[in-house]
């Protein structure tokens, strides 16, 4: 009896153009895909740059600033400038606000307006407003 066996199957042709196309279409993507990826990399690198110029150029004008106001708040230049406005040194007095308890006395002060003061010029400025008041007859 002779011995049955299986038959090898039969050769498959797979075609290989399409299989070739689809690898060269993945690696072709692929490329395109890492150089646009590097290409929005150094357009944020460059505005990233810009971005530390301008940082450090505003750190400079907010120390200048801070400066600024250091000077203006020094106890030298308010006096002259409250100076110029006209104010006169008086005697302090504090109110306590959970009581409303007043320390200190109050006095009127005794000096005259300083020189560069605007009152008695015969007109009234009001502070804010930007207008000027007639006085009234």
């Amino acid at each position: 009896m002779p011995w049955l066996r299986v038959a090898p199957p039969l050769p498959v042709a797979v075609p290989r153009a399409p299989f070739i196309a689809l690898i060269l279409i993945v690696v072709v993507g692929g490329v395109l895909g890492i150089l646009v990826v590097n290409t929005k990399i150094n357009e944020n690198a460059f505005r990233l740059s810009e971005l530390r110029d301008r940082q450090s150029s505003l750190d400079v004008q907010e120390q200048q600033l801070k400066q600024e106001i250091a000077r203006a708040e020094d106890p030298g230049n308010l006096i002259a400038v409250a100076h110029k406005l006209g104010l006169v040194q008086g005697t302090p007095v504090q109110i306590r606000l959970p009581d409303g308890r007043v320390t200190g006395m109050m006095t009127p002060a005794t000096q005259p307006p300083s020189i560069t003061s605007q009152q008695g010029t015969g007109t009234n400025h009001q502070q804010g407003t930007g207008t000027n008041q007639q006085p009234t007859e």
